[in-house]
């Protein structure tokens, strides 16, 4: 445990949920544990007590937040769960809180296995919805020009971007044919318990986490992480994107909870310390912020010229495009707010520089 770790505090201690198991965090909240192919290993799931009217009244079961990627494993995993977990009782609604493929991988598929329906915001459904057009939705070409453009020129670097272009349809072979809308503010009644939707910007289009004010319950999702600050990244979608200001203000919106929330975070362990991380994850990017505008104040810098002052380890190609999301991120935040100049070289590459 690092030393900000230690300013936080995991109620469970460090019990994890076994394969195809879960653990009661709080009444009628089950926490499922599932396994990734990634340096990031393992992704955390949600079953919420759940009811909903049918035709003869009320109907008791089940609500999924969050699905892992669509893989076979994690479907085994997700039968060990239904077998042991579900009390006899079905799954009623799936939610998703952002449109990544860990989250939303499995949900055309838990979806149809139930006869459930998703619940997303619509900004995610459509983003997820079109990458799994194929080759010609995210990455390949339209990716390796982007970073190209951000000084990551190099011909074998940028061959091995191009030839990325089934990772999200592998990842995320379909999303369900219709969707209910999540809305910032929106609040959902689910089994004896009102979950507000909290919206964030920054690491996906529209993330939507749940609080629970009843429970004194947040998941989460991506935008609260305990361990690891959390992804926010610029891409060829929206290459003037201020990423990082959108996610510095989303996080400031969880401020108003009260400070023992217990959250519920995507990756990591259920901790409480919510406003401790919060002030944790603004002194990280102070930090980050600081430390390119110094290399910045040197000379003109491109976002491939910023990895190494932002991440000290080697990267492989997969952590090599969210770092340079990353270092765009850092570098466009200082830039809307005046502190640096972006020119474009003769060579085509964007490069910043200190302002004055």
């Amino acid at each position: 445990m690092n030393e900000l770790e230690q300013q936080l505090h995991y109620p469970l201690g460090d019990a994890l949920p076994p394969q195809g198991r879960c653990l009661e965090v709080a009444p009628g909240v089950k926490w499922v544990r599932m396994a990734l192919p990634f340096a990031l290993n393992h992704i955390n799931l949600w079953l919420l007590r759940d009811a909903m009217d049918g035709p003869s009244g009320p109907v008791q079961g089940w609500c999924i937040v969050d699905c892992c990627i669509h893989n076979e494993l994690a479907k085994a995993q997700w039968e060990e769960v239904f077998a042991h977990e579900l009390e006899g009782l079905p799954v009623l609604r799936v939610i998703v809180t952002h449109m990544h493929p860990d989250h939303i991988g499995l949900a055309d598929w838990l979806c149809q296995r139930w006869n459930a329906p998703l619940w997303i915001s619509a900004t995610d459904y459509q983003v997820a919805r079109f990458g799994c057009m194929g080759p010609t939705a995210f990455g390949g070409e339209p990716a390796a020009v982007f970073f190209a453009s951000h000084g990551l020129n190099n011909p074998e670097v940028m061959a091995q971007i191009r030839s990325r272009t089934n990772y999200f349809p592998s990842l995320v072979p379909s999303v369900p044919a219709q969707y209910r809308r999540m809305m910032d503010g929106d609040v959902l009644q689910i089994g004896k318990h009102a979950w507000r939707c909290i919206s964030g910007y920054g690491h996906a289009p529209e993330h939507i986490s749940l609080y629970c004010e009843t429970l004194g319950v947040l998941i989460g999702g991506d935008m609260m992480l305990p361990r690891i600050s959390t992804n926010v990244s610029v891409y060829e979608q929206e290459p003037e994107s201020n990423a990082l200001a959108q996610f510095l203000d989303s996080i400031d919106k969880f401020k108003p909870l009260p400070a023992d929330t217990l959250v519920l975070p995507s990756h990591g362990k259920p901790f409480t310390g919510l406003h401790r991380r919060i002030a944790q994850l603004h002194s990280h990017h102070r930090d980050r912020l600081a430390e390119v505008l110094d290399a910045c104040t040197a000379h003109a810098c491109s976002a491939a010229d910023i990895l190494p002052v932002l991440f000290k380890r080697p990267l492989d190609m997969h952590q090599t495009t969210f770092a340079m999301g990353e270092s765009i991120a850092h570098l466009h935040k200082l830039w809307f707010d005046g502190q640096l100049v972006r020119t474009l070289g003769s060579d085509q590459v964007i490069r910043f520089q200190r302002q004055g």
